[in-house]
């Protein structure tokens, strides 16, 4: 072989393994896709780059990124991923619609269940001034609730329930049943007013309540965002007399949260919901395709109630931690992270009852705030945050809405509902 020819095969040879070696490369990178982005939104700036800073630290375009090793976050579900709380979107709708499988006795039994007997706060007393008493309001709602039993043709009457949602009995039933619910909640602990409005299943199969859950779901979302004050009858005053009961209708889906989850497991990231509403009432929202958060079903956790023979009871799980306060430290480090051998790495949550698992987990490297413009243990969180604004890498950040759409705004700021001006924080 002459000089000439061997010099243009080895050249020839050399620009052959360059185009292998490209197309080897260009194939790689077309194996390994760009990182799903999450959307800008109607994301506070600051708070969008903390988020994003995360999830390029933690996510799998980091090269110390270990697919064995997968890092998660938890977030709270209602106030949080939703506007609203749609455990108390479905006890609304439980009362309009008498969506009940007890009879009158075992009703009576079950609004009693783990409620300390005597009054209740300073805060809840009838229209006359006078103190509301549990066996007082539980005796009224009893004698409304065997009348509605007797009469609604979805139990064993006759009228439909237009007509008997036009009894005084009905205007009695919803309002003090409401009022009930408050008045357990603000006057004695968690463990027992947030499992007590779930005992109003009983009877019922799970699969009766996620459709019960879905129906509510859907009538909520194209419900306007207002507050309704009921006032129970003078007529039927009762022993506990006249009450009134007011709540804020509504929900609405907060796509950035929606993306946010779909981004941080794009990114290699597991996303789980730790709630205080009922595991499988969450489970709805959280997981069917219509609503956008696309989570697996076996990723949302909640409060747990006892079945018997596939009908959910008045009793709550046993051996199984309360799921609001520290109940929710206590079941992240019990489920999650023995299962992944460390905790999570964000928290987002919007309550006081959020406050100890933002706190008490070492791994946490961002606690996520959705303002409230509330004061107990998660204004001492926002006022954290609020402190760490525009300072680098902050380990709190608020994210703020507007109450009167239920739609974030680009803002650390709220609006409340009723409101026009935007707070910070709550003095």
């Amino acid at each position: 072989m002459s000089h000439t020819l061997a010099k243009r095969s080895f050249w020839w040879l050399t620009l052959l393994m360059i185009a292998v070696l490209l197309a080897t490369t260009v194939s790689a990178q077309a194996a390994t896709p760009a990182a799903q982005a999450l959307d800008k939104g109607k994301w506070a700036p600051a708070t969008y780059q903390a988020v994003n800073a995360l999830i390029e630290k933690n996510g799998m375009q980091n090269p110390a990124y270990n697919a064995a090793k997968k890092p998660y976050a938890v977030f709270d579900w209602d106030n949080t991923s939703i506007m609203h709380d749609t455990e108390e979107a479905l006890f609304v709708y439980q009362i309009n619609h008498l969506a009940y499988k007890m009879t009158p006795e075992q009703f009576g039994k079950v609004i009693r269940t783990n409620v300390p007997e005597g009054p209740f706060s300073d805060s809840y007393k009838n229209v006359d001034g006078k103190q509301v008493t549990l066996d007082a309001i539980a005796s009224d709602l009893v004698a409304d609730y065997t009348y509605l039993y007797q009469n609604y043709k979805g139990f064993k009457g006759t009228k439909t329930l237009e007509e008997v949602k036009a009894t005084e009995q009905f205007a009695d039933f919803k309002t003090k049943l409401f009022f009930l619910y408050e008045a357990i909640n603000d006057t004695h602990s968690n463990s027992v007013g947030y499992p007590w409005v779930l005992y109003l299943f009983t009877n019922m199969t799970i699969d009766e309540v996620h459709q019960l859950a879905e129906t509510s779901n859907d009538v909520s979302l194209g419900m306007a965002i207002e507050k309704v004050t009921w006032t129970s009858p003078k007529a039927l005053a009762g022993k506990a007399g006249v009450v009134t009961a007011s709540h804020t209708t509504g929900l609405r889906l907060t796509s950035e949260v929606a993306n946010l989850m779909n981004t941080l497991r794009a990114n290699g990231i597991d996303v789980y919901v730790v709630s205080a509403s009922l595991e499988d009432v969450v489970r709805v929202f959280a997981t069917l395709p219509k609503y956008g958060y696309n989570l697996p079903t076996e990723n949302i956790i909640g409060m747990r109630l006892k079945t018997e023979n596939g009908l959910i009871t008045n009793v709550y799980q046993p051996n199984y931690p309360i799921t609001v306060g520290h109940g929710k430290t206590e079941v992240i480090q019990s489920v999650l992270a023995k299962k992944y051998g460390y905790g999570p790495i964000l928290i987002a949550g919007d309550s006081n009852g959020d406050f100890e698992m933002m706190t008490e987990l070492d791994s946490v490297q961002l606690s996520l705030v959705v303002n409230r413009v509330k004061g107990g243990k998660i204004g001492q969180q926002a006022a954290k945050a609020a402190e760490q604004l525009g300072k680098a890498n902050p380990t709190v950040v608020l994210q703020g809405r507007d109450e009167n759409t239920g739609m974030w705004i680009p803002s650390e700021t709220t609006i409340k509902l009723g409101e026009k001006e935007p707070k910070l924080i709550s003095k």
